[in-house]
């Protein structure tokens, strides 16, 4: 009987003619294991893309639409030595939980069995071998091996498994000189002791697998705990929405059948499953994971909401403008994936010099071993001190080295409202000494707010903010929520490129150009702001001007004089009127600043600093400022962007502050001297480790306290990349 394989419900499209799937694999576990996957899978034809996320084990695949059988994929991996399936969330989390305690219970198995081996020992140490017994020194001998030899068969499983693959697909791992050692020392130990030999290495055996399980279970830990931020973000997910299938009714469906346009109601404690905007109702809403902001906001008619937030008290009917995939909670989870999946220069470097070790290793002990035997020692004596060889330079400190950095530091970038883009954004961002704002959107809020409310009489305001309702222009819809008006005048007429204007009790309402509303003449006396955008209201002979503006982000000023303090250039170039643009850099205090500028003035400018060696961070958030993005050593947009300059971006911030692009500045920049230190901590360990090994004065139980410490100190250093950043203010 032939058995079909039907993936079709884990595919989906990833752009034009292209597919995608991620598939969980079981066994990775080290850098080794991911460029032996991604390697190994790019080689199939029409595969666009194979990338390894070592945090979830799980190998993003995506190839030419309607060219490949997924099944393809799953059939390589297993011809690769890793068994792999469809990844889905809640099943690789229940995986991961698993297997964390399985290396949980071997950590223990292990280390209840080292702790009885050593004690054995302390009899052999205590006093001359030489003067013991036979019996007694056997007897010591045989009661470790009853002690060691199950618990390694035990405690072992995760490197004998993951070695076992590696050696049936006719390669190898990290895992491989891991094994060999632990079974040649135990191996040895057995025959040493069936003939009466003086020394043993039960202990050894069973103390590097504790060493090494130790540095795996935090390992694995840690990576769970940057992990869980993506699974927090998935937890806001709703998967289903109450929507409206008739003027009174209401049916509870699928995100998936969720349309644009359609009505959906949102009610106390849900948690909004789509992006909209209010239409009816007055409630209380948490949305910090966008705007950064921990206190409830209020939302009413106008009111634009996110996936993910949560009503807090009233009922709300939303018009949908995005669901599903297509929701800002859902961008904003790719780019989390982005940056878990992020491959920086260092890594790969890593990984290049980790595919080297494994065959470098092995070859470095045989000829150890054959060394000392052609100069007169003993095969026991050249076994032993091959062991020491092969356990004391295997690779996992500089496996280790870069990724749990990477890590670590997309953790903490994600916690101060930073997502990666870009594989080698940390180190590219690190190197940034000169910063080009746009500032519209960037600078500035995305939202326009009214400056002079507070001038305006409230009834007035009131009747303005109702008027502006029956407009679409976005000033009305600025002066709308700022008034609060909740009902549109009824009977409003809207003039295209002009205003909306009505009549009520017989006296005409106007809301537009100050000509629209005769009110030219209070334009000069009344608005001084050179960056404001002017509208009108007339009530009758009554007139008044209100001034609409983009207002700087709450915190502009003390993120540029944060800058400044880390030594960092700073200037302007936007397109936008002069008055404007100096308005904001003289508030900032940036000297440097031009307007009206072009695209393709921009990518001049950064040509030109590029040429006297600046690297050049450009933030923006336009459309037209794609082009320079892409031009700039490092770019950085907010989470408001135009789509295809979020594209273009290799860092995006959230929330209204500015504050993330310091706090990203600084975490790289920590990241990056880490990434250096481990390499170089692994690559000196292992320059004076390997000359000592192989000189023979290194015991395989020595061989192994050094090489799980240096993966240890390692992993260690890695975590100072989650420190936050300075204060900016």
């Amino acid at each position: 009987m032939q058995v079909t394989r039907d993936f079709s419900h884990y595919v989906r499209e990833a752009g034009e003619g292209v597919q995608h799937i991620d598939l969980a694999v079981e066994g990775v576990h080290c850098a080794g294991c991911m460029a032996k996957i991604e390697r190994g899978l790019s080689a199939i034809p029409d595969v666009t893309l194979a990338r390894v996320n070592l945090t979830d084990r799980r190998v993003a695949l995506e190839w030419k639409a309607g060219t490949l059988d997924p099944g393809r994929f799953i059939d390589r991996l297993e011809e690769l030595g890793y068994k792999a399936y469809p990844f889905e969330t809640e099943s690789a989390e229940v995986a991961e939980v698993a297997e964390s305690r399985f290396l949980l219970r071997c950590l223990g198995v292990a280390a209840f069995a080292t702790m009885n081996v050593m004690m054995l020992s302390i009899p052999v140490w205590s006093g001359n071998v030489s003067d013991m017994l036979p019996e007694q020194r056997d007897f010591f001998h045989w009661l470790s091996a009853l002690i060691a030899l199950p618990a390694a068969a035990y405690a072992g499983q995760p490197f004998f498994r993951s070695a076992w693959r590696a050696l049936s697909a006719k390669t190898t791992n990290m895992d491989v000189p891991i094994s060999i050692g632990v079974i040649l020392a135990l191996g040895m130990s057995v025959v040493e002791t069936f003939h009466h030999a003086e020394h043993a290495y039960f202990d050894a055996a069973i103390m590097l697998l504790t060493f090494l399980l130790v540095g795996r279970f935090l390992d694995q830990n840690m990576r769970r705990r940057t992990r869980a931020v993506a699974g927090n973000l998935a937890a806001l997910k709703a998967e289903t929405a109450a929507k409206f299938v008739g003027p009174d009714e209401i049916s509870q469906v699928p995100v998936a059948a969720i349309n644009p346009g359609d009505i959906v109601l949102l009610r106390p404690g849900e948690r909004c499953a789509v992006d909209g905007t209010v239409i009816e109702g007055r409630s209380e809403i948490d949305q910090s994971l966008i705007t950064g902001e921990t206190l409830y906001v209020t939302a009413e008619q106008g009111t634009a909401v996110y996936a993910g937030s949560m009503n807090i008290s009233g009922t709300l009917r939303v018009r949908v403008s995005a669901a599903s995939e297509a929701t800002l909670l859902a961008e904003i989870t790719r780019l989390l994936d982005n940056a878990l999946q992020a491959r920086s220069r260092y890594m790969r470097l890593a990984d290049r010099a980790s595919r080297l070790y494994a065959p470098v290793v092995h070859a470095t002990a045989l000829l150890t071993i054959l060394g000392w035997v052609i100069a007169g020692a003993a095969w026991h004596d050249a076994i032993v001190t091959g062991v020491a060889v092969l356990i004391i330079t295997c690779p996992c400190a500089l496996g280790l080295a870069i990724p749990t950095v990477q890590t670590i530091a997309s953790g903490a970038m994600f916690k101060s409202g930073v997502l990666l883009n870009s594989g080698d954004a940390i180190e590219r961002l690190a190197e940034a000494d000169h910063v080009i704002f746009d500032k519209t959107g960037t600078l500035t809020l995305p939202d326009l707010e009214v400056m002079n409310a507070a001038s305006i009489p409230a009834d007035i305001f009131e009747l303005a903010g109702r008027l502006a309702l029956s407009s679409h222009h976005p000033v009305a819809a600025a002066v709308a929520q700022a008034a609060g008006a909740k009902s549109p005048v009824v009977g409003a007429i809207e003039e295209a490129g002009q205003g909306v204007r009505a009549t009520v009790d017989g006296v005409e309402l106007r809301l537009g150009r100050p000509s629209f509303c005769g009110a030219e003449a209070l334009i000069g006396s009344t608005i001084v702001d050179p960056e404001a955008s002017i509208v009108a209201f007339s009530r009758g002979s009554d007139r008044f001007v209100l001034s609409v503006r983009q207002g700087l982000r709450p915190d502009a000023q003390a993120v540029i004089a944060a800058l400044k303090a880390r030594n960092v250039g700073i200037e302007i170039l936007s397109g936008d009127r002069e008055p404007a643009v100096k308005a904001a850099a003289k508030a900032l205090e940036i000297p440097e600043w031009r307007a009206g500028v072009t695209p393709a003035d921009k990518i001049a400018r950064i040509e030109q600093l590029k040429q006297r060696g600046a690297k050049v961070l450009m933030v923006g958030d336009g459309m037209n400022d794609a082009p320079s993005l892409a031009a700039a050593h490092v770019s950085m947009s907010p989470i408001s962007a135009a789509h295809l300059s979020q594209a273009t971006a290799d860092l995006v911030f959230l929330g209204r502050p500015l504050a993330p692009v310091v706090a990203a500045i600084d975490a790289s920049r920590k990241a990056l001297h880490l990434m250096r230190q481990n390499l170089w901590l692994a690559i000196g360990y292992n320059v004076l480790a390997v000359p000592v090994a192989i000189s023979g004065v290194v015991t395989p139980l020595i061989a192994a306290a050094a090489m799980s410490g240096s993966s240890i100190l390692v992993m260690l250093n890695s975590l100072r990349a989650r420190t936050s950043s300075r204060e900016i203010v």
